[in-house]
């Protein structure tokens, strides 16, 4: 069964160009002319990549993405016409899980998808073939449920966080700069030197951290990387 896309963006001709090369690639794709009703497809369609304009009318997309995160932990690319960082840091907070700068080239955002959903097949088929779950203090990551709790509390946690927090958590102790970290996590050898992985850090530590300015579970090693201890 081919995988299902759904392409939200108010403007009719960006959504024709991204539709045109994705079924081309052999995808299904759905078309949201705005959050809402890209929060609408999540919920009663089976989706398995969500591609998120940022300016939208009626919801945005930032919104929309805080919305669908509450119901669904399906990979998020947000699209925006803004390249600044701060602008990357808003995106990659709501829980989406890549970013694209408009104008792209059609071509590097079907190997985005292509990316995303390789990574997400690969992970579920590792949790598949070890169901471990593991146990630091009061931290706990089931592999095979997905899921993680801190003293019992369940922690609603990105696929991406997921994987970057089992990833440390799996190797215990050992340092792993933000290149490492890419490279594992996206599953792509081309790592460019931005703060995305910074960024996600961040947000796994306001999850599972009672202070995240100290954290307990992930440590920065300075002018190296982070380690889970």
């Amino acid at each position: 069964m081919s995988r299902s896309i759904l392409v939200a963006d108010d403007d009719p001709e960006i959504r024709d160009v991204v539709r045109i090369y994705l079924k081309n690639e052999g995808y299904r794709v759905l078309e949201a002319e705005d959050g809402a009703q890209a929060l609408d497809f999540v919920r009663r369609e089976s989706v398995d990549l969500v591609i998120l304009d940022v300016m939208m009318p009626v919801m945005d997309g930032i919104k929309a993405c805080l919305k669908i995160r509450e119901v669904s932990a399906v990979p998020i690319i947000m699209l925006s016409a803004k390249g600044e960082d701060l602008d990357k840091i808003n995106g990659l907070t709501t829980g989406a899980d890549d970013y694209v700068t408009k104008p792209f080239n059609p071509l590097e955002l079907t190997a985005r998808v292509k990316a995303q959903l390789r990574r997400q097949t690969l992970t579920t088929s590792e949790k598949a073939q070890d169901g471990a779950v593991i146990e630091i203090g009061d931290l706990v990551i089931d592999r095979k449920r997905h899921s993680v709790t801190v003293r019992g509390r369940d922690i609603a946690l990105t696929p991406l966080e997921f994987s970057i927090l089992e990833l440390m958590a799996s190797h215990r102790g050992h340092v792993f700069n933000v290149e490492r970290i890419y490279q594992s996590v996206w599953k792509e050898d081309k790592f460019t030197s931005d703060n995305t992985v910074m960024v996600h850090i961040r947000n796994i530590r306001e999850k599972v951290e009672d202070n995240p300015r100290e954290p307990q579970y992930i440590k920065t090693v300075w002018g190296v990387g982070y380690k889970v201890e």
